[in-house]
């Protein structure tokens, strides 16, 4: 056990799972703006969402005032499966960098998904269920949200369609067969399925794909079927809202031990899981109970909140979704290809947007070489290969730990490992042949996707 008298592992009881969801909205002094019409830009009224979305999701989306959301029981039970998710002291960690700085994970990578986006997909496809619709459309990135979705929806028996960004859907075979093994139907995006899809694919002919492209499909796709609805795995409000099951469970079980984090990090790419980890906490940083630093980590290829602009923007490339107020890079901004792993998302979540904006949350970028380098340090010691979405978060906690290592203060680190990495063996191979880049937009990269942005009345760059 080391020489502390916490555990390696601490795992809460099935007792212990949380009953509610935590919105962070109802404690915050500056509420997250509205959805807009993108027509009049007035704000998404529970009617104008309605043909989207599920009629409960909408009602989550929408509700800024109401801390504590139940946790319906068959979603509970559901939960039950592979949460409580475990809390580590990485001890051996903290061995090989010799460093005072105590350092533990939530690791959300022990289910059949490999990450933390079952917590949402169960929800969403239970809700689905509860509607009486035949099935749901999605987007997935790097394939840890379709592959999860698909779960979800072959546990209700609902069918799930889901647009896979092209680059990954080419990158990551084996996810990609894991979500048609559960049922799904997966299509590379964009694709000349859908109207949006074949205009997409005039404009940037040989296109790799973006979250916004795939999004723009899905929402089309599900608009233009009976009984279906449009399902998103980050982002929004309701994802957050249900992932803060990683954040609570993680502060019953560092209360228990009388363990009070210092430093909360967590990569940063539509915002679920780091939004889920971090709620809580905020929660009572909002309310005067107690003070924590946030590290939101982003890849230096995709800087919505460190270079991005503050403003409405569209949630999607085909422009056919609610304007959000957001930190985003422009709905036509499209990620370089060479990027390995997710967190492709042009925008950040309205929630953490604000956060950030308030000065309550901090935001670093990282080189996706220096990601994957300190993916290697992490697994070759504490026996697990990370997601590289989880490895933006490793690489900020081990930078934050040399400091310690440097200054001799004894911090307590606490960052979320999102999933599992064995799905993206091909990324792990170019870094250890050498063969992987780094790519940081130019302003003028950027200047592109800010000239999409929409200008009306109150929004400016």
């Amino acid at each position: 056990m080391g020489n502390d008298t916490i555990p390696y592992k601490i795992y809460l009881s099935e007792n212990e799972l949380p009953e509610a969801w935590y919105n962070v909205r109802a404690d915050m002094k500056h509420k997250p703006a509205p959805l807009l019409n993108p027509a009049t830009h007035k704000p998404m009224s529970f009617d104008d969402l309605r043909p989207v979305f599920c009629d409960e999701l909408v009602r989550q989306e929408l509700n800024d005032s109401d801390a504590w959301i139940p946790i319906p029981q068959e979603i509970r039970e559901f939960y039950r499966m592979y949460r409580p998710s475990p809390l580590v002291r990485a001890y051996c960690l903290e061995k090989k960098l010799g460093t005072p700085a105590k350092i533990y994970y939530k690791f959300e990578g022990n289910n059949t998904s490999g990450s933390h986006k079952l917590n949402s997909a169960i929800a969403q496809a239970y809700y689905a269920k509860q509607q009486g619709l035949r099935g749901v459309t999605t987007e997935t990135g790097a394939g840890q949200w379709g592959t999860a979705l698909s779960m979800a929806c072959s546990y209700f028996g609902l069918d799930c369609q889901v647009y896979m960004v092209k680059v990954s859907y080419e990158q990551k075979p084996f996810r990609r067969e894991v979500m048609r093994t559960y049922g799904a139907k997966v299509t590379p995006s964009p694709s000349e399925s859908t109207e949006v899809g074949r205009k997409i694919l005039a404009e940037f002919p040989g296109t790799g794909g973006s979250l916004g492209c795939a999004i723009s499909e899905a929402v089309e796709a599900a608009t233009k079927q009976d009984g279906y609805r449009y399902v998103l795995g980050s982002v929004l409000n309701q994802v957050l809202l249900h992932q803060t099951v990683i954040g609570l469970e993680t502060m019953t079980a560092m209360d228990k031990y009388g363990v009070k984090p210092d430093i909360i990090i967590g990569c940063a790419g539509g915002g679920s899981n780091l939004g889920g980890l971090i709620s809580p906490f905020m929660g009572r940083k909002l309310r005067g109970e107690a003070d924590y630093r946030f590290i939101a980590v982003e890849p230096a290829s995709c800087p919505s909140l460190t270079r991005g602009k503050f403003v409405y923007d569209f949630c999607d490339t085909g422009h056919v979704c609610p304007l959000a107020k957001m930190y985003t890079l422009g709905s036509e901004f499209i990620p370089s290809p060479n990027h390995a792993g997710g967190l492709r998302y042009h925008g950040m979540s309205s929630i953490l947007s604000q956060l950030y904006d308030d000065k309550l949350m901090e935001a670093r970028t990282v080189e996706q070489t220096e990601v994957f380098r300190a993916a290697q340090e992490f697994a070759r010691v504490e026996g697990i290969l990370p997601a590289p979405e989880s490895s933006h978060a490793i690489k900020v906690a081990l930078d934050e730990a040399k400091k310690c290592t440097e200054t001799g203060e004894a911090k307590t680190i606490l960052f979320g490992l999102t999933g599992t990495g064995y799905f993206d063996m091909y990324a792990y191979k170019a870094f250890n042949d050498g063969t992987m880049s780094d790519y940081i937009p130019t302003d003028e990269d950027l200047q592109r996707g800010f000239a999409g942005i929409p200008r009306f009345d109150g929004n400016t760059l």
